[in-house]
């Protein structure tokens, strides 16, 4: 890599990878940016997947291993695209030890790639250890060659820990020297942040830190090392920001097309390209990998990001939607490194440019709130409005903190919590008068006090279970009188998730009745049960619990039909069929589905066949719970928008369909019943649907077309097996009635074109029609032209005493120079039609007007006389 043209990204990726894998490791693919780590929202760095490896918790396959990870960070959001080397996706190139090298080796790995294969100047290179790390400094110093002024000691930003017990150790970075032009000198423990950038980190896992803070030492230490590929890029690439790399020029040409600006222009703008270079590369990742908007974690932070690149593309003047470039731009750059991206480029586009048409809506209606506010020249915007933006509008109060920021303003944020906090007391002072509002905080402190809900209604005869009744919710809303919701801490009813519909049924207490109406998540893990009561239901009674039994059976069945229709898809149409959508009801089923084109008869059919095959297998429909690893092993599909922990439930029905799915389902496919499509249809770019009924539905549905087959039969006097054919005789019959109905009326239609050129004046004819369609009037009116020696016919009427229409044909080829100059009839009908209260126009030959006044037709053929007499 030291010759000839600069390498690019995917050299620097494989020369890195290459490296490590001659000496002794296995090269892992990027794990996802969905961590199984539960304590971060997204995979901050690249040891993250290996956490359970280095925790003791899972035996590694290998005891070295490489990896360029895929990982997302928002702790610099706010100033990314203000520097020239903060970003928020990013690749991070690693190398790690489980227990078997350490120090003496990954210092000399890291010193020899980065100055002989990379061919970065060891003269340009600072080095930083822990202060007390005598043993790393010796190393680069003795083993390595480093001179000691180029190796200083740091504090706690040269120690890792992975949290306040557990694994840690002193690390060791890596700095590059910018130059002068960047910033004092000093190296990295004194000099300019700009100037010295850290392009590695290898950190020494050696102790374990237990609860009273006491370290000792762990018995393997293992090594984890990250270095930045947008930070080694630039300097390999002898470029001074990450935009100027071929990782983010092409983010920035597309975000120049799009706004039509010029990348250097002013700081202002450039700020702007650079957010949109960098949170387009961060949507298409992040959706790519399984993440969707929403408005609380990982989705809240997508949502975020894409909002605030079209924010910044409006303020640069673009009108309209832009997210799709920026993702197809992404693809081009990454999709070739990260395969995934590239297979699911149709889906991040779909989820991209509808998140971005939601956000256009709110924020036409919130900005305009707050532009007038900022106009009426207030310095800060008051919490309460804040507030009502945030409540009723849905509009970030980060978003109202960043436009107020921009325009030199600020926002009232203690006024704010103060009026979100007067919301939570209202909540609280009902529940301490025994009417708890329902939302969020009293979810939160029923969540809070009494945990998650236990799920007891899986077992195909889980309908009733006894329960104990935590809380009971007032809905207030006006609309929903009488309405409460109860939480139980066990449930057999199934809350709405994954497409299928929340249960229905009864919670019975000794002193009251809850007809329950629906089942949702009020919260992760806490189940709502809405309803209706008679008599009253109390915190502590205990209570029994019903399903409707044969609603959930029918929901059971339209559930597992919906997975086999999802695997004959699939199969039939391609593996990049993907789920989009889906609703599982108890009288049908609905299915969103990826694909490129329109599905034909013969395809469908097949489909049907497939799924309906597997109905007859009656094969077991088994439920494993494993981890999400296994799973994947195994081949479960995931479901579109669902999200999923580490440990899953995979369900297998039959020989074609294996998911992960934590929904109702038969335990035998033959208690499916027979599969029937009602529909196919797209419903959107690339994205088709599917709504069919399974069980007692499609018996339902035959017997009802069996039915209207026989009337069918009985109206065309024969069989149910011959209607074809009798409808093909009719068919036959009614085009015979037809021509003969043309023929006649062509007949009519010469007669009355022949008496109508009689009355020609000046070679002009001019006459009124009623009760002739505009086409009607059209066609008359060429026949009477065809009669010859006519310079124009002119004729109108109305159809149904409503409407007014007229039509001009007109001859070009006029020989008779004598009775005038040619006419125009597109000049002549758009002269005339203003009279009717209408428009028209057309050919020089033929043309139509129409119109709303039938009153002005005789005015308008009295114009048309004019115009011709005077021609």
């Amino acid at each position: 890599m030291t010759s000839g043209t600069a390498p690019d990204a995917d050299h620097l990726r494989a020369a890195f990878t290459r490296y490590f894998v001659e000496r002794g490791h296995t090269a892992v693919p990027s794990a996802s940016l969905i961590p199984h780590d539960p304590s971060v929202l997204f995979t901050i760095a690249g040891m993250v997947p290996f956490k359970p490896f280095f925790l003791g918790d899972e035996v590694p396959p290998w005891t070295r291993a490489t990896s360029v990870q895929k990982c997302f960070r928002t702790v610099d959001i706010d100033i990314v695209g203000t520097t020239l080397r903060h970003c928020t996706f990013f690749e991070m190139l690693g190398n790690f030890s489980f227990g078997d090298y350490f120090k003496a080796e990954a210092i000399p790995f890291a010193w020899e790639l980065v100055t002989e294969v990379l061919g970065i100047d060891g003269d340009r290179l600072w080095v930083t250890v822990y202060e007390t790390d005598d043993e790393a400094e010796a190393i680069w110093r003795d083993a390595v060659g480093v001179r000691p002024e180029r190796i200083q000691r740091l504090g706690d930003d040269n120690f890792w820990k992975m949290g306040e017990t557990g694994p840690c150790g002193p690390s060791s970075e890596i700095f590059i020297d910018k130059g002068s032009a960047y910033g004092a000198d000093g190296g990295p423990a004194f000099g300019g942040s700009e100037r010295f950038v850290e392009i590695w980190n290898l950190v020494f896992m050696q102790y374990n830190r237990g609860a009273d803070g006491s370290t000792e030492p762990l018995p393997r230490p293992s090594i984890d090392t990250g270095a930045g590929l947008e930070r080694i890029l630039p300097v390999i690439q002898g470029v001074d920001s990450l935009y100027d790399t071929d990782l983010y020029v092409p983010m920035l040409d597309v975000a120049q097309s799009i706004t039509g600006r010029t990348y250097g222009a002013d700081e202002r703008t450039d700020v702007g390209l650079r957010i949109m270079a960098d949170h387009g590369r961060a949507m298409a990742m992040l959706v790519a990998d399984g993440v969707l908007p929403s408005n609380e974690g990982r989705g809240y932070v997508l949502r975020r990001i894409i909002r605030r690149a079209v924010r910044r593309a409006r303020q640069l003047g673009v009108s309209e939607p832009c997210a799709q470039r920026l993702v197809d731009t992404a693809v081009g750059v990454l999709g070739a490194a990260h395969p995934g991206l590239a297979e699911q480029h149709r889906l991040v586009v779909d989820v991209v440019a509808r998140e971005e048409e939601g956000f256009l809506r709110t924020l036409a209606t919130g900005s305009a709130i707050l532009e007038e506010v900022l106009a009426s020249g207030e310095a800060t915007v008051p919490g309460d409005v804040a507030f009502r933006l945030h409540d009723t509008y849905g509009f970030p109060v980060e978003l109202t903190v960043e436009i107020a920021e921009e325009v030199g303003s600020k926002v009232d944020l203690e006024g704010f919590e103060e009026a979100m906090d007067r919301q939570r007391s209202l909540a609280r002072a009902a529940a301490r008068s025994g009417r708890a509002t329902a939302g969020d905080e009293a979810y939160r402190s029923v969540l809070d006090t009494e945990g998650t809900t236990t799920f007891v209604g899986q077992s195909p005869d889980g309908y009733s279970a006894p329960a104990r009744v935590v809380a009971v919710l007032v809905d207030n809303d006006p609309g929903h009188a009488g309405h409460i919701e109860v939480f139980l801490d066990r449930t057999p009813f199934y809350a709405e998730s994954g497409g299928q519909m929340g249960d229905i049924g009864t919670i019975v207490t000794e002193t009251g009745t809850a007809l329950v109406h629906d089942t949702v998540s009020a919260l992760p893990g806490l189940t709502s049960h809405r309803a209706t009561v008679t008599g009253e239901l109390f915190a502590g009674q205990e209570a029994l619990a019903t399903i409707d039994g044969p609603r959930r059976d029918a929901l059971r069945r339209n559930h597992t039909g919906t997975h086999l229709l999802h695997a004959a898809l699939r199969t039939v149409l391609g593996d990049q069929v993907r789920q989009q959508g889906s609703l599982v009801a108890p009288d049908r089923l609905r299915f969103d589905f990826s694909h490129h084109s329109g599905v034909v008869p013969e395809e469908l059919a097949a489909v049907v066949a497939m799924a309906n095959a597997d109905v007859l297998t009656d094969s077991p429909v088994t439920v494993q719970e494993t981890s999400k690893a296994e799973a994947e092993a195994m081949g479960a599909l995931a479901f579109f928008g669902d999200k999923y922990g580490e440990r899953v439930r995979v369900v297998r029905a039959g020989a074609h369909s294996v998911e992960l799915c934590g929904g109702t389902h038969v335990s035998a496919l033959g208690m499916i019943g027979p599969i029937t499509i009602v529909s196919e249809a797209s419903i959107g770019s690339n994205t088709r649907r599917i709504e069919a009924v399974t069980g007692t539905g499609a018996l339902d549905r035959m017997a009802a077309r069996e039915q209207l087959l026989a009337e069918a039969a009985s109206l065309l006097r024969t069989e149910p097996e011959h209607v074809g054919e009798a409808i093909e005789r009719l068919l036959e019959r009614q085009k015979a009635a037809e021509k003969a109905l043309e023929q006649a009326q062509a007949r009519e239609l010469r007669a009355e074109a022949g008496s109508l050129a009689g009355e020609a004046v000046y070679g002009a004819v001019v006459a009124r029609r009623d009760g002739l369609t505009p086409d009607q009037l059209r066609d008359l009116a060429q026949a009477v032209r065809s009669q010859g020696g006519l310079r124009a016919v002119v004729l109108g009427g109305s159809p149904d005493g409503i409407k007014a229409s007229v039509a001009v044909a007109a001859d070009r080829k006029d020989p008779h120079e004598t009775m005038g100059g040619q006419l125009h009839a597109g000049d002549l009908v758009k002269q005339i039609a203003p009279l009717l209260g209408g428009g028209g126009g057309g050919s020089p030959e033929v043309a139509v007007a129409g119109g709303k006044d039938p009153s002005g037709i005789d005015g308008a053929l009295d114009e048309a006389r004019r115009l011709t007499a005077g021609a």
